[in-house]
């Protein structure tokens, strides 16, 4: 059977037509989210999906904040960058001056005509990822450093379950108690850079570098061999020697002792609140960062960790529009609420934090708003958080001369001395390069 050209035609042009209302624009998100975290990243992924038709965001696991990064800054040289890119807070100073490499978010919401309050925001969260101009990324998984305690190893050495440690002070003695009740690991850490430098400084009331710990220019420099800070790592060093401190790793490798059941105290990420509840059989607690009852000014506030969502630049309109909306559902307070809630981060924005205090949740499940109070408080320019250039290689060379004082290679002060005789090379070579 023959039909007309004109048919043919029409048919063709009914088909283009069909085909391109129902296009999606695929946007990409790497990121670095492993076990119950990276399950409900890809749930939020698939919820905001199922929101709409136009867009389509696919989570991507590119490895942890380093190799993410890395990973990130081949994919732009070669022009096949992700459109949104987790970063890890110790980034920000590298993305913010990666001119061209990034489009602000400020810049992304209002050209693609979304609403964005930026007073809607936690100031402690937004604050850290903000020029004068904007917010430059969005912040998502933002955490703060926070106690974790075992309540069953507590019992087992004569402690009372519902006393963590209030200060250091208070740590040693109870650190004795657990090491003679058969007790292998009493105390461990995560991350201690950020959780014995950084975020011990900024609770403390005291810099960890000049020019308000970066935030004030491209000029600043470490601080973090002050009598402070060494005295609090002469301590340590002892208390490894005691056997109260058990090193496990530079990054979150101590987590799995914890869950183990093995150690009966964990200083890190409020984020590994998720993990825990997941998988630990025991019974444990949630404590906000000890302290040293004698030092004026403490606790003040600890600082941010986690990481923001980056928009790279260079991609097309209908794309940045997408992860426009994208954001704009992540903003939700119901979404960041739940967000809140599963995983131990922070509520970015201050309706999550009150529906999630209205709902009971907190009393429901004493000290998930430990990490919500310590960084509510009013913040000076001594705990606003760090703002440094090439911070994940400073971090490395803080780890490298830390484990140089664990192993008994060095002494305390010596190695926090070449921690920033090394760290200030790196930050006067950003600050050539930058500008």
């Amino acid at each position: 059977m023959k039909y007309p050209v004109k048919t043919f035609a029409a048919a063709a042009l009914l088909a283009t037509m069909t085909t391109s209302a129902f296009a999606v624009t695929d946007i990409a998100w790497w990121h670095s989210m492993t076990g119950a975290l990276g399950e409900r990243v890809n749930a939020m992924a698939d919820e905001f999906n199922k929101s709409q038709s136009d867009y389509k965001v696919t989570p991507v696991y590119k490895g942890t904040y380093d190799e993410s990064m890395a990973a990130a800054i081949a994919a732009y040289r070669a022009g096949n960058a992700p459109n949104i890119l987790q970063i890890f807070e110790v980034g920000t100073a590298t993305m913010v001056y990666s001119k061209g490499a990034i489009k602000p978010v400020y810049e992304v919401m209002q050209q693609a005509g979304e609403k964005f309050d930026q007073n809607a925001y936690v100031p402690a969260v937004s604050g850290y990822y903000s020029t004068a101009k904007g917010m430059m990324s969005f912040p998502f998984n933002s955490s703060t450093t926070i106690m974790f305690y075992n309540k069953d190893l507590f019992a087992k050495a004569g402690l009372d379950p519902n006393k963590p440690p209030a200060t250091w002070q208070d740590f040693v003695g109870m650190a004795a108690k657990m090491k003679a009740s058969g007790i292998t690991c009493p105390y461990t850490t995560t991350w201690q850079s950020w959780v014995h430098l950084e975020s011990f400084s900024a609770w403390h009331n005291t810099e960890t570098a000049t020019k308000s710990n970066g935030f004030g220019g491209l000029d600043a420099r470490l601080k973090i061999n002050g009598p402070l800070q060494v005295r609090h790592i002469e301590n340590m060093s002892n208390w490894a020697k005691q056997g109260y401190f058990i090193y496990a790793g530079r990054k979150d490798e101590a987590n799995a002792k914890f869950n183990a059941g093995e150690c009966a105290i964990i200083t890190g990420s409020s984020s590994a609140y998720a993990d825990i509840r997941k998988n630990a059989k025991f019974k444990f607690g949630v404590a906000p960062l000890p302290y040293y009852s004698d030092v004026q000014g403490a606790p003040q506030n600890t600082v941010i960790g986690g990481a923001s969502l980056w928009v790279m630049g260079g991609k097309k309109a209908d794309e940045y529009k997408g992860v426009a909306k994208f954001f704009t559902y992540l903003s939700k307070p119901e979404v960041q609420a739940k967000w809140h809630q599963e995983t131990g981060y922070l509520p970015v924005t201050k309706a999550a934090y009150e529906i999630t205090q209205k709902s009971g949740f907190y009393e429901r499940n004493p000290g998930t708003d430990v990490a919500v109070k310590q960084m509510i408080v009013k913040t000076t320019d001594k705990s606003r958080g760090i703002r440094l250039g090439n911070y994940a290689q400073i971090r490395t060379v803080i780890d490298e001369e830390l484990e140089n004082v664990w192993t008994g290679k060095k002494a305390p002060k010596e190695a926090l001395d070449s921690a920033v005789k090394r760290g200030d090379e790196l930050l006067a070579r950003f600050e050539k390069a930058n500008k």
